[in-house]
């Protein structure tokens, strides 16, 4: 079925076009009312510089259809759940993950979700994937890239990659704010520059820990193309003359893990990047990612329109993109 969408043209403009909904958005947020107010009661109303986005599930049907996006993979942002305090982050993970779920089983067509965990809990967290998983059928887990300073790859949370290695999950790696931020003294919003950071830091310590080595079942997503990862990639291969026991933990090379991930295209889509992204890696690992609402609509059709006339991906590999890489590892969404 062709639906009539809006795609903006430019920030200002837009124009009528007909698409048929087929992507898979592997990058969703949700905004459930009841986890902007926890965060309002902690004195929090915005995340990594700016204010939470309007969100209701009509508006997000709404983007979806005029967009052309068929499935979405649900996911709570940063700055996630945790506070300095175990209690408050388990129960605001439960409620996420039960919107979550309710949303999904009232459209198993349209949605699939990634479950939040109250890390760095390792014992709550374990809990968590047990009930989200199991109990839930939610699709996957979100990780931020760091929580409270200790980055995915830290000792800490050896015990969830192994539970999520025997699970065979899928495992989508959102950045948050790096310890420290808010000294950088910068009066430009976090996410604009700090995020690809971070997924540099999180992806380089998951790799050089032997992390991803020891849990070769774990389908890592990271966000935003892998932050700088591809322009840095051979730069930071040469830990390997550097890092004690990096050829142990290590021992494909650094940029042999980096192949094997998967990257989404959300806030990625110009050829700037996408052309280092492909140099990196084979179509095969990319998937489609708008990052709405934080990427609000006239931004996701804009983000659409750059895919959609870069010149790098054929037919078959812009619908590999799109779609076709999402329904290998969401099999149960194909129709």
């Amino acid at each position: 079925m062709f639906r009539l969408i809006v795609e903006k043209k430019s920030i200002s403009e837009s124009v009528v076009m007909f698409a048929e909904p087929h992507r898979v958005d592997v990058h969703h947020h949700i905004v459930p009312r009841e986890y902007v107010k926890a965060l309002n009661s902690l004195g929090i109303t915005k995340t990594s510089g700016v204010t939470f986005p309007q969100w209701s599930e009509n508006m997000m049907f709404d983007v979806m259809d005029r967009n052309g996006i068929r499935a979405a993979i649900t996911s709570i942002s940063s700055p996630g759940v945790y506070f300095g305090d175990s209690a408050f982050a388990q129960e605001l993970a439960r409620i996420c993950n039960e919107f979550s779920a309710n949303l999904v089983h009232g459209n198993p067509q349209r949605f699939g979700a990634f479950a939040t965990l109250p890390l760095p809990d390792v014992d709550a967290a374990l809990e968590e994937i047990d009930y989200a998983m199991d109990s839930l059928g939610l699709d996957g887990v979100v990780l931020m890239t760091n929580f409270g300073g200790r980055y995915l790859g830290d000792p800490l949370f050896d015990e969830v990659f192994r539970e999520l290695n025997r699970r065979k999950a899928v495992v989508f790696v959102h950045p948050t704010d790096p310890a420290g931020v808010k000294h950088i003294g910068l009066d430009v919003p976090y996410s604009l520059y700090e995020y690809t950071f971070d997924t540099t830091r999180t992806i380089t310590n998951l790799i050089y820990s032997g992390t991803i080595e020891r849990n070769p079942h774990v389908q890592f997503i990271f966000s935003h193309a892998g932050g700088t990862i591809p322009f840095l990639a051979w730069r930071i291969s040469l830990g390997l003359f550097m890092i004690t026991d990096a050829a142990k933990n290590a021992p494909q090379g650094f940029i042999s893990y980096l192949k094997k991930i998967y990257y989404d295209t959300a806030l990625s889509t110009t050829p700037y990047a996408l052309r280092s992204l492909q140099e990196l890696v084979e179509s095969s690992q990319i998937l489609f990612g708008s990052d709405y609402p934080f990427a609000p609509e006239n931004l996701t059709a804009e983000q659409i329109k750059q895919l959609d006339s870069y010149d790098g991906f054929d037919t078959e590999e812009r619908t590999r993109i799109e779609q076709g890489n999402a329904l290998r590892l969401f099999p149960r969404l194909r129709i």
